[in-house]
């Protein structure tokens, strides 16, 4: 045989190889659609090597949304006495996102089919910058509260696009679970941050978005770089049915039972998770009567254990299964927080705070990958997407009720509102329906 012909028969076989693993760029160049085994196989955070810096630079998205929404909480006493505001006022700043995070899931999956990942990689990190710059020009409260419209919108960007891109990989459970213990990790430090710079240092709140306007440039040019070949015209060749139009796989995503399921689920969870993060320092300052130190580090502790729980537990769920899993750290998350709310002593609060992140931590991304698992591959960025984003706003409306509540019935109605919420997340969760082996 011919060097020639034999040089034809191995390139569709290396193309194949190529696309197997991501990196079919003559294919798609050529117009040709990937083979059926580029869908079925899972990606690898290390093959292509581009992958690595994709899993990078997405986990460093998910630390900047934590950082975001856990430094409100920490900020809240500070906003009071510097712009003369009261619990109703003050809690205005969790409600606006409400409008970013619902534009994200009308939008996603129209941004995934035209522009890609790419399109997401830029945008997001523009929504930061932009809203960092602002808060960090100190101005009137009424800009503060419309300016985080903008916040939520890249947040709800991310939050689609990296999840079901993550759902695509090896052991999903436990790399879904080191990428939401980013968000964790982010929300852990920043508190610590916000109150050190304030307490310690005696500088203005505003300064702390230096720090994050900083960060959200370095979150742009390594998202951009490293999804910059994920371009509109890829997703589609990856994604077939996209030419469908995004409309339709919207319309398909919304009939499904497992959409609403997985809305509601996770819209409960961020309800939990943001108003515990948000409120926790101030409950501990006028309920615990702690010092504004210790209360910011028990703030601190909260997303310390959630960090842990995401990325230790994860690789727990991945051997059990969410089904088992996630039932048994909601029943502890339901006992801790009755001990929270019931012992009226600062340390054990704390002690049960830091234990309560522990075990809600994992509980979002088991939401999660029980959604991919029950959805076809095709729905995952407009079902999750939708799912995700009006998710999220569970974490703008919760925060905000509890405070305008908290202005006349005071800030220890956290506790009984945060039970009732993990009791109904236990019964959504128990909704969702078997996941059955596919051949």
């Amino acid at each position: 045989m011919s060097r020639a012909a034999t040089s034809q028969r191995q390139q569709p076989q290396a193309r194949h190889r190529r696309a197997k693993h991501g990196d079919d760029t003559d294919g798609v160049r050529a117009g040709l659609p990937p083979p059926a085994t580029a869908h079925d196989a899972p990606l690898k955070w290390n093959s292509p090597r581009g992958n690595i810096a994709r899993l990078a630079f997405a986990f460093v998205s998910f630390m900047i949304a934590g950082m975001n929404d856990a430094a409100v909480g920490a900020l809240i006493p500070y906003l009071e006495e510097w712009y003369h505001l009261n619990y109703t006022t003050v809690s205005l700043i969790f409600l606006t996102p409400f409008a970013g995070y619902s534009a994200a899931a009308l939008v996603n999956a129209t941004i995934h089919s035209r522009f890609g990942q790419r399109g997401i990689a830029v945008a997001a990190p523009v929504c930061h910058i932009i809203t960092y710059v602002v808060m960090a020009l100190h101005p009137p409260y009424p800009v503060i509260i419309v300016i985080n419209i903008i916040a939520g919108f890249g947040n709800g960007l991310t939050d689609a696009c990296f999840s079901s891109y993550l759902s695509q990989f090896e052991n999903p459970n436990s790399i879904q679970g080191l990428l939401h213990s980013c968000y964790s990790v982010g929300a852990l430090f920043s508190p610590f941050v916000a109150t050190s710079l304030i307490v310690k240092a005696s500088l203005p709140w505003y300064t702390f978005y230096y720090i994050m306007i900083g960060i959200s440039v370095l979150e742009w040019a390594g998202l951009s770089a490293a999804f910059w070949s994920k371009t509109g015209e890829v997703y589609r060749l990856e994604h077939p049915r996209t030419s469908e139009g995004s409309g339709s796989r919207t319309r398909e995503a919304v009939r499904s039972k497992v959409t609403w399921i997985c809305t509601a689920y996770l819209f409960t969870y961020m309800a939990i998770e943001v108003s515990l993060g948000g409120w926790v320092v101030t409950f501990m300052l006028r309920v615990r009567e702690a010092s504004p130190y210790d209360a910011g580090i028990s703030g601190t502790g909260f997303w310390l254990g959630m960090a842990v729980g995401r990325a230790a537990l994860g690789f727990v769920t991945e051997r059990f299964g969410e089904r088992l899993c996630v039932t048994v750290y909601l029943a502890f998350a339901l006992a801790l927080q009755l001990v929270f709310w019931l012992v009226p002593q600062f340390v054990v609060s704390a002690v049960a705070v830091a234990l309560l992140g522990l075990f809600l931590g994992p509980i979002f991304p088991g939401g999660v990958m029980m959604a991919a698992k029950l959805l076809p591959k095709h729905l995952h960025v407009s079902a999750l997407g939708f799912a995700m984003a009006i998710g999220g706003t569970g974490g703008t409306i919760f925060p905000f009720a509890i405070g305008a509540i908290a202005q006349s019935r005071g800030v220890q109605v956290l506790q009984p509102i945060v039970l009732g919420l993990i009791c109904v997340v236990g019964l959504l969760w128990l909704s969702f329906p078997r996941v059955h082996k596919r051949e």
